[in-house]
C-alpha cells in the first residue's frame, strides 16, 4: 500500500526534474542566439597549431600564410623554435650515420700535435690496436692526434669516423676518415661521442680535450653511463692533473675517495687497448 501510496508522488517528481532540465538547456540556447546576434564570439582567440594565443598575444596572419608569403624577412631562421629543428635534425643524422657502426671507442687529443711529434705516432698505434681489438675508431676529426687515430684505424683496415664541429675559424675533417658528420652543436656531437662508443681513451689535449674527459667522468660518476671505461694515456702529462685531482678535489671533500677508480692512467698503448677491451666487454 505505501509504495502505491508513493508512486505518484516520485512521478511528479521527476516530471518536475525534466522541466527543470529542458528549462536550463533552453536558457543556454537563448543567451548563444542572443550572443550571435550581437556579434560575441568569446575572448579573441588563435590557435597555431597546439599553441592558443589569446588577446594581446594574437598574431596576424595563418602559419601556412606566413610560410607562403616571400615577401617576408629571413629573421625566422635566427629564432628558438627554427634552431630546434635544426637541432632535431643533427641529432637525426648523426643516429643515422652512426646506428649501426658496431662496437667503437672515442679518441680525444690536441689538434696542435704535429705529425713529427711522438703523440702522433701514439695516436697512430691506438687507432691501429683498436682496430684490431675489433673497435671502430671515433674522432673529433680534425689533425693532430685525431688525425693520428683516424689514420692508425684506416691503414689497419677499420671503421675510421670523424665527428666535426662548426668553429670560427675553418678546420675541416681530416683525410684519414671515412665517415665524417660535421655539427652545429657541441651537446649534439658529445652525446655521439658517448652513444656510440664502448669506452674513452684520452690521449695529451687542451681545453676541448679536458671538456671531454670531465663530461666522460661526470657521466659515469652518475651513472648516466654504464661499463664506460676512461683511460688516460701520457703519465707525465696526466699526472698533475690526476694529483690536483687526488689531493684537492677529493682531499677537500668535493669528491669521493672512489671517484679516482673512473679512469685509468697508463705509458704503454697495448694497456689502453686491453683496459679498454676487458672494461667493454669485447
Amino acid at each position: 500500500m505505501g509504495s502505491h501510496e508513493r508512486g505518484p508522488e516520485r512521478g511528479a517528481e521527476r516530471d518536475d526534474d525534466r522541466d527543470a532540465d529542458e528549462a536550463a538547456r533552453e536558457a543556454v540556447r537563448e543567451a548563444a542566439l542572443d550572443a550571435a546576434r550581437a556579434g560575441y564570439r568569446g575572448p579573441h582567440e588563435q590557435r597555431l597549431g597546439p599553441v592558443v594565443r589569446r588577446r594581446g598575444q594574437v598574431q596576424s596572419g595563418t602559419t601556412d600564410q606566413r610560410l607562403l608569403d616571400t615577401t617576408g624577412d629571413s629573421d625566422f631562421i635566427h629564432k628558438d623554435p627554427w634552431r630546434v629543428m635544426r637541432i632535431q635534425s643533427e641529432f637525426v643524422e648523426g643516429f643515422g650515420a652512426l646506428a649501426e657502426l658496431g662496437p667503437a671507442v672515442s679518441v680525444f687529443g690536441s689538434a696542435r700535435t704535429p705529425p713529427d711529434a711522438p703523440e702522433y705516432e701514439v695516436g697512430v698505434r691506438l687507432g691501429r690496436g683498436l682496430t684490431e681489438a675489433g673497435f671502430a675508431v671515433i674522432t673529433g676529426g680534425g689533425p693532430g692526434a685525431m688525425e693520428a687515430a683516424n689514420k692508425g684505424a684506416l691503414e689497419a683496415g677499420g671503421a675510421s669516423v670523424g665527428l666535426g664541429i662548426e668553429l670560427p675559424f675553418e678546420q675541416g675533417l681530416n683525410p684519414y676518415v671515412d665517415i665524417g658528420v660535421n655539427f652545429r652543436y657541441f651537446f649534439v656531437r658529445k652525446t655521439m661521442f658517448v652513444k656510440y662508443a664502448q669506452g674513452f681513451v684520452v690521449l695529451p689535449g687542451g681545453l676541448g680535450t679536458l671538456d671531454e674527459l670531465f663530461e666522460a667522468l661526470t657521466l659515469v660518476q652518475t651513472r648516466k653511463v654504464t661499463r664506460f671505461p676512461i683511460v688516460l694515456y701520457g703519465s707525465e702529462y696526466w699526472g698533475g692533473l690526476v694529483s690536483w685531482v687526488r689531493d684537492h678535489v677529493i682531499g677537500s671533500g668535493k669528491a669521493s675517495p672512489h671517484d679516482l677508480d673512473l679512469f685509468h692512467l697508463t705509458d704503454d698503448v697495448d694497456e689502453a687497448v686491453a683496459l679498454v677491451t676487458k672494461e667493454a666487454g669485447t
